[in-house]
């Protein structure tokens, strides 16, 4: 009840803040007409050249674009067959995605979290697994996914005491969204130890993606068309600066030419609407300005450059013979001094760096950044850096072996990933043919189409080899694939109770997430990676007819295996140990938070090794802890009253249900459904 008096609550502001939220963007679209572009992403509405399937990468801003340039690239050449969707929320972020990674993603904004936005999003795009830089919890977009099965990994997460303090003081909000994300890797342990404590217990530490950022392709083009007009000037790169900032640098700017004769301050205002005002500052200071816009490279005569244009900071921070990383006069919070330190740069930094306080903390303990608390010791400590090579050098170095120290955050984090999802990702492909969408494992099947989901067809096949017959049909396959055999078990999904009857197998319209064939497909794939035992899915078929849907799923048929039912009639009782197998099953089942709403001894299947498995999982979903989970055993034990009224003989009494429980409760520990 809290929960969802929580949920509306957060949809209720969501809304009182619409015309707000769209008179900010078009405030912000006054100096920066991008953002009123494209407005129909921001809802959902993406274009139909966005194809389904595969992963989706979302970085907020510029900052998270670029640490997870290295990982996207990863992703890619670990998954090669799977579209990758960057999205982003501002337009320069967007600019740089463009930019850096061209037409190998698409790309496209991420919908502000409206439920129906966000529902559309995950609609369109059919994602198999959202991973999301750094702390971006949006509660409709997590439980949405976590309600389709799409496994959410929150990357390169850090996590302040003041933000755990915040996220205390909102816990009706923020804790049940961090709760559904699957995995969460953290920048550090300290960070790692806070979201614990939060209630997340699947947190590993993989470091910081940003110590491993891919440089862009063209700048080494850049950066030689900028190099022969900066041989002889000392170059004052100010980068990600902020309003506040700009003018206490030209002011500083005259003091230290009287000194440096070669000086050029280069300013790279953080947001684009900011150029012209910049600008505006400069030619009032009296200074000779040069704009990257304008083209060409700055002359002798240049007293200041304005980099004016996306994507240049790299090549600017390489030319630099000492870097002042803005964000920090202010308290805006600093920006990421690694893009400097990877060139070995000497760098700066005013007071209010705490969004980046702890690769600024590890720098100062190696004397390898130079931190400043007004604009008084930023003179100063430019003067001195400037005007000693040697000292700018050592303090560069000493900063790039810090750098080099904190490598391997890619790998760690693609490896996580890949733990996570199993063979999903490789394995798995998405087809569309009109109004039918197939998901099937590449492993068993080159193409597919309506023909393997159809008994008549494998027939002719001469691939049938039996069946088995409750409520409906379902086949069993014998399918050669790669000169190995499969054996496999084909159903049809039909309607149930008074509905069935008049309408077998069609039910009321439902995107293909949330059909039951993908639904029971994609609860399967996660159990297995959960180490259930439970038959491997191995192809779906959603087929829309007007208002209403059909669907089908192919499995993997368990050998050797029989039902619990067939076995207490037709062979003989269990024994004591396998009673508490089953026991244990189910309470793993519990444990991972799965609620089999038909459990049943029809559907729990005993193999000539003693194992246990689960079977039919339709209409099951995940959830939290709840009465549900002794309603599961109670279904089993009506189950097996049942079959002992309808067949003789029937090997079963009473008594074995104290195995059942014994084993059961013994098992049973504190749940964690979100792993």
């Amino acid at each position: 009840m809290a929960k969802a008096l929580s949920r509306c609550a957060y949809q209720l502001l969501l809304y009182l803040g619409l015309l707000p939220l769209l008179g900010y963007l078009l405030w912000r679209s006054v100096r920066d007409v991008r953002y009123r572009q494209r407005l129909a992403e921001r809802f959902g509405w993406l274009s139909a050249q966005i194809q389904a399937g595969g992963i989706v990468v979302h970085a907020v801003s510029v900052g998270e674009v670029i640490a997870a340039l290295p990982l996207i690239k990863q992703l890619q050449q670990q998954y090669p067959n799977q579209q990758l969707t960057v999205t982003c929320t501002t337009p320069t972020a967007s600019a740089i995605i463009k930019s850096r990674l061209g037409d190998s993603v698409q790309h496209c904004y991420l919908p502000f979290d409206y439920p129906g936005a966000i529902a559309r999003f995950i609609k369109h795009l059919q994602p198999q697994l959202v991973v999301i830089l750094e702390t971006e919890l949006w509660p409709n977009l997590l439980r949405q996914c976590y309600k389709a099965l799409i496994p959410t990994v929150l990357v390169n997460a850090r996590l302040s005491a003041r933000s755990a303090r915040g996220y205390r003081r909102f816990a009706w909000l923020t804790l049940p969204a961090l709760q559904q994300i699957s995995l969460l890797l953290a920048q550090d342990s300290a960070s790692a130890g806070r979201f614990r404590a939060l209630g997340h217990s699947n947190v590993q530490v993989t470091g910081n993606l940003k110590f491993e950022m891919r440089l862009p392709d063209n700048l080494a083009a850049t950066s030689s068309q900028l190099s022969p007009a900066l041989t002889d000037r000392l170059v004052w790169v100010a980068g990600s600066t902020h309003e506040g900032e700009d003018e206490q640098l030209i002011a500083l700017y005259p003091q230290l030419k009287k000194q440096f004769s070669n000086l050029l301050l280069v300013l790279v205002p953080r947001h684009p609407e900011r150029f012209n005002k910049v600008a505006t500052l400069a030619t009032q200071a009296g200074l000779q300005l040069w704009r990257r816009s304008a083209g060409g490279a700055p002359t002798a005569y240049t007293d200041v450059a304005l980099i004016d244009s996306m994507g240049e900071l790299l090549a600017w921070y390489q030319q630099a013979s000492l870097v002042f990383i803005g964000g920090s006069l202010i308290k805006r919070g600093g920006h990421n001094p690694l893009e400097a330190i990877c060139f070995a740069k000497a760098v700066q930094t005013g007071p209010h760096y705490f969004n980046f306080a702890d690769a600024y903390n590890q720098l100062a303990q190696r004397h390898a950044v130079s931190i400043i608390q007004n604009a008084e010791q930023l003179a100063a400590n430019a003067a001195a850096l400037l005007a000693d090579t040697v000292m700018r050098q050592q303090q560069g170095e000493r900063a790039y072996q810090f750098f080099q120290s904190q490598q391997g955050a890619v790998k760690r984090s693609s490896m996580a990933i890949a733990d996570l999802c199993g063979d999903s990702l490789s394995n798995v492909q998405r087809q569309t043919a009109g109004n039918e969408l197939y998901w099937f494992r590449t492993d068993l099947f080159d193409n597919i189409s309506a023909a393997q989901f159809d008994p008549t067809w494998w027939q002719q096949q001469q691939a049938v080899t039996g069946s088995s017959t409750g409520r409906n049909t379902a086949w069993f396959i014998r399918h050669t694939h790669q000169e190995r055999q499969h054996q496999l078990v084909l159903r049809h999904y039909y309607r149930g109770g008074l509905a069935g009857k008049i309408n077998k197998d069609r039910f009321f319209y439902q995107s293909a997430l949330y059909s039951r064939a993908m639904q029971e497909f994609s609860l399967l794939q996660w159990m297995r990676q959960q180490g259930l035992a439970v038959p491997k899915p191995v192809a779906a078929r959603y087929l829309r007819t007007g208002v209403s849907y059909q669907a089908d799923l192919l499995i993997e048929r368990i050998s050797d295996a029989r039902d619990l039912a067939t076995i207490l009639h037709r062979d003989r009782a269990l024994t004591d140990s396998e009673w508490q197998a089953v026991g244990t099953t189910i309470a793993r089942l519990h444990q991972a938070g799965v609620d089999h709403t038909d459990l049943n001894c029809r559907n729990i299947l005993l193999d000539n090794d003693g194992k246990v498995w689960l079977i039919d999982f339709d209409k099951c979903r995940r959830r939290q802890p709840g009465n549900w989970q002794q309603q599961n055993l109670q279904r089993l034990l009506r189950s097996l009253h049942k079959e002992r009224a309808n067949l003789t003989p029937f090997h079963w009494q009473e008594l074995a249900w104290k195995n059942v429980i014994n084993a059961y409760q013994q098992q049973k520990k504190p749940l964690n459904p979100h792993k």
